[in-house]
């Protein structure tokens, strides 16, 4: 029972980072739309590379996170970081991997 608050704090650290349900749900009309433009629809790729799970396979979490909030130079990837947080993108590279 000592840690109890531990565990409070740890939950609260990991479960308040997820986002709203309402927001969940612009953040997959992000992907529907904003992605899409770019990586098609669904997402097999077209201006921008595929974002179907097996394309992602090879590619980690870090790399995902990085490619969405800071763009990718060289490329037509912008950065999203002025639209969304760090808790966010992690929550969209969570949903492409489920896709």
């Amino acid at each position: 029972m000592r840690f109890a608050w531990l565990l409070g704090v740890f939950c609260f650290g990991v479960c308040a980072d997820e986002p709203g349900t309402a927001r969940q749900q612009e953040l997959e009309n992000m992907l529907k739309h904003d992605c899409g433009s770019c990586h098609g629809l669904p997402p097999k790729g077209g201006l921008g590379p595929s974002l179907m799970p097996d394309a992602l396979a090879g590619k980690s979490d870090t790399l995902l996170f990085d490619a969405i909030r800071n763009g990718r130079a060289g490329t037509a990837m912008p950065s999203w970081r002025p639209f969304l947080n760090d808790a966010e993108i992690r929550w969209m590279v969570g949903r492409l991997r489920q896709r």
